[in-house]
């Protein structure tokens, strides 16, 4: 998907259709996953670009939520959004405090053992359950977890460079 814009945060993915009117299945990455209701406006991120979104409705569903989008009248309209990242203006959110980070300034750091050899560029972030995911690609794709002090020694925004205490062989 491309260069990251600094300025936009991805806060959830459009999951796929839900019903026959249009309406959509959202996963929210925010904590608590509830916040993503309170964010406007939205921008819809796909291999086929960005496209500004108009949330006309949306409500908790199971353990995710539905929503109704501008312009989705269809089944077949909201089953074309599907794994379509929903990013937010980053003024929108709150500013981070020391040790945390938004996923999106993550992505595109250079991932350094202790030792100083490189893992590869944080492709992308996921979260897991037990704990989030950096998602590597470098000479080959890793998996390496986001645990401050097991695992993450160090994040350095400025320099572009996270440290971590991880075996390069696994």
């Amino acid at each position: 998907m491309g260069e990251r814009d600094r300025d936009w945060v991805v806060v959830g993915r459009i999951e796929g259709a839900y019903g026959v009117k249009g309406w959509v299945r959202v996963r929210s990455f925010t904590d608590p996953p509830a916040n993503i209701l309170d964010y406007q406006p939205w921008q819809l991120r796909s291999a086929q670009g960005r496209q500004d979104c108009e949330r006309l409705e949306m409500r908790a569903h199971g353990k995710g939520f539905v929503a109704r989008l501008a312009g989705v009248e269809d089944r077949d309209a909201a089953a074309a959004l599907g794994g379509a990242e929903i990013e937010v203006p980053r003024d929108c959110l709150a500013p981070t405090s020391a040790g945390e980070y938004y996923w999106n300034d993550l992505v595109g750091l250079e991932v350094m053992t202790i030792a100083g050899q490189s893992l590869g560029r944080v492709e992308r972030m996921m979260a897991t359950g037990a704990n989030d995911v950096m998602v590597l690609a470098g000479d080959r794709r890793r998996l390496v977890p986001f645990v401050h002090g097991r695992v993450v020694q160090a994040v350095d925004l400025e320099a572009g460079e996270i440290r971590v205490d991880w075996d390069p062989d696994f």
